[in-house]
């Protein structure tokens, strides 16, 4: 179980950041992450103006102050607004059943633009794409074989610093049992899971150890699942469950329900791994028990594409976040993670293995 006594988390500002190596003012060792925050990105352009541009945006269920996925793009929505001069609208979904009606809503607000966030929202936005062939679709985490001009997936390969994250955690294990969990057992959660229990076998293999993951197994493609992401009290009971067959490490992918594995974490004193944003910045409360957290610069993705819009440069070519373009990323490990020198300089090697190709994670 972690020793290491909990502090006071030095952290910056709640407001949700993307946080790059080193912007998190804390003790803690980097990661080496290199993932741009929407304000780096911007900041180096001059500020646009393009007022009779609306963007706008449909959250999945989970809702707009998410702490994870939905929250991070909807900061991209805003960060267009104050750099692009853009005019904005949102609408937050409640259920799977109010997704085709939602984007119809912003569809009838004149919209130019229009961003969804979440795999789930795919069929709704392909339907609403081909209907209104003006207006510029964007949608998070899902790609189409077949896009129309006017539909562009924004994709991220979180594999690969899940990967990242599945070796620190076989490391860090004292009790050679790590778990993790998802809302749903949808692509876009898996490649999470997989990329950890991935980078969990690299960690054995290479030390000789034997180091178990409980909740995912990729070869079978089953594991645990809340079947939600908004049930804080299921994500709990999940990683309770987990904790009391001996993890000591604990993985949720689930938005929302996620926060409830954290709080078990923090209530068995056990680590916490948070997925999609830097988890110190958007769920400081957990930061404590946080070894580190996967990110995606989905803030960064919408900006673009809005962006691209605006100016008319839009297309339908899928963008795919990566280690190496900077779309995802691990974030600074947690002010009381205690990660060695020699550990850390693993998990750089690592990284830049994936860069190059020589490791092919998911």
């Amino acid at each position: 179980m972690k020793t290491t006594a909990r502090v006071a988390a030095l952290v910056c500002s709640s407001a949700l950041i993307l946080a790059g190596c080193g912007e998190r003012s804390d003790d803690s060792n980097a990661s080496g992450s290199e993932t741009p925050t929407a304000s780096e990105s911007t900041s180096e352009a001059p500020k646009e103006d393009h007022p009779d541009y609306k963007a706008c945006m449909v959250s999945d269920s989970g809702g707009f102050d998410d702490k994870s996925f939905n929250q991070t793009s909807y900061a991209g929505l805003q960060n267009a607004e104050e750099n692009l001069g853009v005019k904005t609208a949102e609408v937050e979904s409640n259920a799977p059943t109010e997704f085709a009606d939602n984007i119809n809503a912003l569809v009838k607000q004149n919209c130019n633009s229009i961003t969804t966030v979440g795999f789930l929202l795919g069929d709704a936005t392909l339907a609403a794409a081909k209907k209104n062939k003006k207006v510029n679709f964007s949608i998070v985490d899902f790609a189409y074989d077949k896009a129309p001009a006017n539909l562009k997936g924004l994709t991220f390969n979180t594999a690969e610093p899940a990967f990242l994250a599945g070796y620190l955690a076989a490391a860090k294990s004292e009790t050679g049992v790590v778990g993790t969990f998802g809302g749903l057992n949808i692509p876009t959660v898996t490649i999470f899971m997989t990329g950890f229990v991935q980078g969990v076998e690299k960690f054995n293999e290479d030390e000789g150890a034997d180091v178990k993951v409980i909740g995912w197994d990729p070869e079978s493609q089953k594991g645990s699942f809340t079947n939600d992401f908004e049930s804080k009290t299921k994500g709990q009971s999940s990683a309770e469950e987990m904790i009391t067959q001996g993890a000591d490490i604990i993985f949720p992918v689930a938005g929302p329900a996620g926060l409830g594995g954290l709080q078990a974490a923090q209530d068995n004193d056990v680590w916490g791994i948070w997925v999609d944003t830097d988890g110190c910045v958007s769920a400081e409360e957990y930061c404590d028990v946080l070894l580190t957290s996967v990110m995606k610069g989905m803030d960064v993705a919408v900006e673009e594409a809005i962006r691209a819009g605006a100016n008319d440069e839009f297309d339908n070519e899928v963008y795919v976040g990566t280690l190496d373009n900077g779309g995802v990323a691990l974030a600074p490990y947690g002010p009381n993670a205690d990660i060695d020198d020699e550990l850390d300089a693993t998990i750089q090697d690592l990284r830049q293995q994936i860069i190059d190709g020589e490791i092919t994670v998911g």
